[in-house]
């Protein structure tokens, strides 16, 4: 189901919670990145006995019809906090002409001009805060936004009825710095969340939206993929991307299946083979019968796989579950008895309620809410600077603590793109580089395509060929005059290569590598020294991945699926290491959005930039090391923003219970101790390197 409303983690717990208690369901659980919840259950509970549970603890909810439905979490805050911050900074310029000594008619101008700029702003800035309480409290429930409102509504009505009677205060200034402030923080917090959570929506847009599909009679037509179903016979055009998964039935073909299963070289496909959904034809046409479509295909059930992965990723649930619980009434105690004790000690209604009314704003969690999210910010900013793209600021939390990395080799250590031996190149005498060239250019094999170029480099000329002709699986052939030459596979060789033949001469082998990233080795010992040890897991033959292995020392697993490569984090979870996964294609998704945190390369597939975390754009692998020690550093200067936040609350509430401080002073504490979170936080500009 989509539950829109939810904000924080403790939403997230009390929608758990109620649902977890309703009997017929055997689990709950929230993806607060995508709004969504998760629910298995029995045949006692159906759709409505949900959506009318949730209602009742102040959430409105619906059926989930499309896995990658967007819900922005951060656009309906943009308009409350731009006219939060256009009328704080006006109603702000009135406040100093009071301040400065404005009297008399002069000061009742400038409260009459200040409740007409704040009352509407504040009716609309508080949207947001006011709509979650009133939503908690009509079902006599309470969350953390329950005393914001009420401290904000108190404070706007306390400040018309001084400016109506001409009193000396009025706190339009510092209510409207309030709400800008928690407006601001949560901005942030869902800005990194609208972020996070496009991974899935970017895996299914891999796959077309339909086919053309052949009846018995042969006649094609265009199906929708959501028409597609088992049996049906699809026709893919060479260059096009499968729309589901199927078998062929007619013609041959090479696909390039890189994004699904991190094999570097283009799979061979003859009749009978199987093919699945998003993989791209990279030669002929051939037709497909369908085998599984929409949710069953396996590019449905790596988005499944990554959505599932992303319900659980922070480490902090139970204890912002806890806060949740315990704010709301300790701040409505605090304010309670601050009331009643100043009531009972002889101070009027108006001092007593005045007194309330600051320790409600004093003890508004704005420094704890920014101690993240700005340091965050500030964080991802000086990254960005150095090439590194965060695109989920809590994985700043996670990437900080990891003492395990996972490296996809394919596209991740290396460059994905294969290039010849020069030993290889050496071994070709006579005119066998020119055969070589003139059959590597008439083919899009990847290999084929470097050859090509390595030739071209080598000042290499091409010599004319007949009869030149592609065999899917087996590579070129053509004549030379009467004689044939062939470039094809290299059957039982090592890794990736091809075979050039020509009469009166050795088959030759041109062995190709994937060429490492630069600055790899520095980046593998700066890694050791942060005490973080890696290991390769990747998609590619046994071949491909020993060979890297043996060059960069590391452990290895090849041929790992993208449920395997899941499991294997799982596995290092369960020990208790926090893991860090390095990849970059399709095939990677579940394990970037599985493991702790995680790293892409810019070059990775759209699915595998949107399932990370973090997105390096240049080549060097250094910058994997250097995202890890800003993560540090960022956790060094949250740890103290809270110690500065709750140093604050500490000093900041018995003054305000004393009544020795106003409205005003509260709101101008609470967003002092604000800037000062935000100060603190700026210096991490200066630490990254």
């Amino acid at each position: 189901m989509v539950v829109p409303a939810m904000h924080c983690a403790g939403c997230m717990a009390k929608v758990e919670r109620t649902l977890g208690r309703i009997d017929g369901v055997v689990s709950a659980r929230v993806n607060l990145t995508a709004r969504q919840v998760d629910v298995a259950h029995d045949d006692r509970v159906c759709v409505p006995d949900l959506v009318a549970a949730l209602a009742l603890i102040g959430f409105d909810a619906q059926p989930r019809i499309d896995l990658a439905e967007p819900v922005s979490a951060v656009r309906p805050l943009l308009a409350p906090l731009a006219v939060a911050a256009f009328a704080c900074m006006n109603v702000m310029l009135l406040s100093v002409s009071v301040w400065s000594g404005a009297d008399g008619p002069t000061r009742a101008l400038f409260h009459w001009l200040s409740a007409m700029i704040g009352v509407p702003a504040i009716v609309f800035a508080g949207r947001p805060f006011f709509a979650s309480a009133w939503g908690a409290v009509r079902r006599g429930s309470t969350n953390m936004d329950v005393p914001i409102a009420i401290g904000v509504i108190l404070a706007t009505a306390l400040s018309v009825h001084e400016t109506i009677t001409g009193g000396p205060e009025a706190w339009f200034d510092g209510t409207l710095m309030l709400l800008l402030f928690l407006l601001a923080g949560r901005a942030l917090d869902a800005m990194m969340r609208d972020r996070a959570r496009a991974g899935v929506d970017a895996l299914l847009r891999q796959a077309p939206g339909g086919a053309m599909v052949v009846d018995a009679q042969g006649a094609a037509t265009w199906r929708a993929v959501t028409d597609l179903a088992p049996g049906m016979v699809m026709r893919v055009a060479s260059g096009e991307r499968l729309a589901a998964d199927g078998a062929i039935v007619c013609g041959a073909s090479r696909f390039d299946q890189s994004l699904l299963t991190g094999e570097s070289a283009a799979v061979p496909g003859n009749p009978g083979d199987r093919v699945l959904a998003g993989t791209l034809n990279l030669e002929n046409p051939v037709d497909v019968r369908v085998t599984a479509s929409g949710q069953d295909t396996s590019l449905a059930e790596i988005a499944r796989l990554m959505a599932v992965a992303g319900q659980a990723r922070s480490r902090y649930v139970r204890v912002a579950d806890r806060a949740s619980r315990l704010y709301a009434p300790v701040v409505h105690t605090l304010a309670v008895l601050a009331f009643a004790g100043w009531l009972a000690a002889g101070a009027g209604l108006h001092q007593s309620l005045v007194i309330a009314i600051s320790v409600l704003i004093i003890t508004c969690p704005c420094a704890l809410g920014l101690a993240v999210p700005v340091a965050q910010v500030v964080a991802t900013g000086a990254l960005l600077r150095r090439g590194v793209l965060v695109k989920d600021g809590s994985a700043l939390e996670r990437l900080a603590e990891v003492d395990h990395a996972l490296i996809d080799k394919t596209g991740t250590l290396t460059f994905g793109r294969p290039v010849p031996d020069a030993a290889s190149l050496d071994m070709l005498h006579g005119d066998e580089a020119s055969v070589a060239l003139a059959l590597a250019s008439h083919s899009r094999h990847p290999l084929s395509v470097a050859l090509t170029q390595a030739l071209g480099l080598r000042g290499v000329r091409a010599v004319d060929l007949t009869d030149v002709a592609e065999i899917a699986g087996r590579g070129m052939t053509a004549r030379r005059g009467a004689m044939v030459v062939t470039l094809g596979r290299a059957a039982g060789a090592d890794g990736m290569a091809t075979a050039l033949t020509t009469p009166g001469n050795p088959v030759r082998i041109i062995r190709f590598a994937d060429a490492l990233r630069p600055d790899w080795h520095q980046a593998l010992a700066r890694l050791r020294a942060l005490h973080v040890e890696c290991a390769i897991l990747s998609g590619d033959n046994a071949a491909a991945v020993a060979e890297v292995a043996q060059i960069t020392g590391l452990p290895a697993r090849a041929a790992v699926s993208p449920a395997d490569k899941q499991a294997a984090i799982a596995a290092l979870q369960a020990t208790g290491a926090t893991v860090l996964m390095v990849g970059d294609g399709l095939n990677d998704g579940p394990a970037l959005a599985a493991a702790n945190a995680s790293i892409a390369p810019g070059s990775a597939s759209d699915v595998g930039r949107q399932a990370a975390d973090l997105v390096f754009t240049g080549v060097s692998l250094l910058a994997v090391p250097r995202a890890i020690g800003a993560a540090r550093a960022t956790m060094r200067v949250v740890r103290q923003n809270f110690v500065l936040a709750i140093a604050y609350n500490l000093l900041a509430v018995p003054l305000a219970m004393a009544g020795l401080v106003t409205p005003l002073v509260a709101a101008v504490a609470m967003s002092t101790s604000s800037l000062l979170v935000i100060a603190n936080s700026l210096r991490l500009a200066g630490t990254i390197r």
